[in-house]
């Protein structure tokens, strides 16, 4: 698997149509939390440089590639994830959407590593870019 890119505490891979998010948190309690297959959850001061990521990852040929394969108008949808939702008590971002670890388990799990297909991205962006432009002021 070939890096794509690498944004502050990201590294981002890809392996078909599927992207593979790497944080470098030292600590497990800041590393991002996925429940495989409904949402992740990302400590706020690490939403930012998500963002910065996912649009890099967005402007490489491998993610239109993985686009022109996919044969339904409606990829990169922005629906296909929830708004994302902000908790005061643990300072993470959650929202709810098709992403993945390889070891799934029931709840939210620290994740050092997991997946998204790569034409959830674009929508994936859309809702943490207009969760960044509604939190600017708080």
């Amino acid at each position: 698997m070939p890096i794509l890119t690498t944004v502050a505490d990201w590294t981002i891979t890809a392996s078909g149509d599927s992207a593979t998010f790497t944080h470098a948190s030292a600590a497990a309690c800041w590393a991002p939390r996925v429940w495989s297959g409904r949402g992740l959850a990302i400590a706020e001061t690490d939403v930012a440089s998500f963002d910065k990521a996912l649009g890099e990852v967005l402007k490489l040929p491998v993610y239109w590639l993985a686009r022109a394969r996919r044969a339904d108008s409606g990829a990169g949808d922005a629906t296909v994830w929830s708004e994302p939702r902000f908790d005061p008590d643990d300072e993470f971002v959650s929202i709810a959407g098709p992403c993945r670890t390889d070891e799934p388990a029931p709840g939210y799990r620290p994740a050092f590593t997991f997946a998204i297909d790569l034409v959830h991205l674009r929508g994936l962006r859309i809702r943490i870019a207009a969760y960044r432009a509604a939190s600017a002021g708080r």
